[in-house]
């Protein structure tokens, strides 16, 4: 992708030369379209309405944030049985600075410094039009059972039996678009770069790239479930006794939100997008056969993102909390899963090395 980009560049500097070195009216004049063009684009980025949003008036931020994450996997099989995974959720605190349009911010586990076994990446960039949400979590070793279903009786709710045979991570990137950029700023509720002043709300489209690799590990998912119910025989179904899994999501989301600005400097902001994803899935089962190598109808599923926002915001001082949760299903004719994870964020910040001027768009 890199590459990629370094060549469009490369071209169109190369097609910029040529027209301001070339004789013929015409060359130069196209080239000069060009560039016109792109830096409209980049204009419009940040093209508001300064009667509804306030524009940032300092060019550094710095933060302080705790997280609290959450997560759960259920798997599926298709006899009916069914088992519940979630690790304990736990409080982390990390940094988090930003200079432009990028923020950059990285959290450990309080309880475990350093975490070799919880760990979480983001890396989000924003402007009134678009936006992206780069994310990576790798989870692993610290999973409880919390349920367990035979596919014939009720669940039988464990409150959460340790079992260290499930490792999970995920990394992500979503991109979207802001139809009505001009009067709602998504920055004002997610990373504070902008203030909303008065009330508004936008459609929203977005695409989306996401990465799951699950390993479980069944001969000890068997021991556990037989050491913590010794009364009931337990079978787990072949369905389950997979190695690894991992699957590919490809997704496009429609969504709506909108930022209620109650008072000065307060700001409520809910989002809610849902996706159309395809996930191209591959594996290997106990006895090492390839699983879920194929395309199918079958595997397009309904995903969604969620956010919801409550902040205060001076322009130099901010503060407040905000959650985001995504969730994913998948299935096959072996199983089925759902899976959501999120996190709650609890932040102050300060912004600071003010602009020598600001333009008022």
């Amino acid at each position: 992708m890199l590459r990629n980009i370094v060549i469009v560049i490369l071209s169109v500097c190369s097609l910029t030369a040529v027209a301001e070195n070339d004789s013929i009216p015409r060359q130069r004049t196209f080239g000069r379209k060009v560039l016109d063009g792109v830096v409209g684009v980049l204009k419009e980025f940040n093209n508001f309405d300064t009667t509804y949003i306030e524009p940032q008036h300092y060019k550094f931020t710095a933060s302080l944030m705790s997280t609290y994450s959450f997560e759960q996997y259920s798997i599926r099989s298709k006899s009916g049985q069914e088992v519940t995974f979630a690790p304990e959720s736990r409080f982390k605190v990390g940094p988090y600075i930003g200079w432009s349009l990028l923020f950059w911010g990285y959290t450990f586990d309080l309880g475990y410094i350093p975490s070799k076994t919880r760990r979480q990446l983001s890396l989000s960039g924003y402007t009134t039009m678009l936006g992206f949400d780069f994310f990576w979590r790798r989870t692993g070793g610290e999973y409880m059972i919390r349920s367990w279903n035979s596919g014939s009786d009720k669940a039988t709710e464990l409150g959460g039996v340790p079992f260290e045979g499930l490792d999970v991570s995920i990394t992500g990137l979503n991109v979207y678009y802001i139809f009505n950029h001009r009067k709602f700023s998504y920055p004002a509720a997610f990373n504070q770069s902008t203030c909303q002043r008065k009330s508004a709300g936008s459609l929203m489209l977005g695409a989306g790239y996401t990465r799951h690799s699950l390993h479980l590990d069944h001969r000890k998912l068997q021991e556990t479930l037989d050491d913590a119910m010794p009364d009931i025989t337990v079978e787990v179904d072949s369905g389950m006794m997979f190695d690894k899994i991992k699957y590919t999501d490809l997704s496009l989301s429609l969504g709506y939100g909108y930022n209620w600005v109650f008072a000065r400097n307060w700001l409520f902001s809910a989002s809610l997008s849902a996706a159309i994803g395809y996930k191209h899935s591959s594996g290997s089962s106990a006895k090492g056969l390839p699983l879920f190598n194929d395309f199918s109808l079958s595997n397009f599923n309904v995903d969604g993102v969620g956010r919801v926002g409550f902040i205060w915001n001076d322009s130099k001082w901010y503060f407040g909390s905000y959650g985001v949760v995504h969730t994913y299903n998948y299935s096959k004719s072996q199983f089925k899963t759902n899976n959501y994870f999120g996190n709650v964020y609890v932040y102050v910040g300060v912004n600071f090395g003010r602009k020598k001027s600001h333009k008022q768009q």
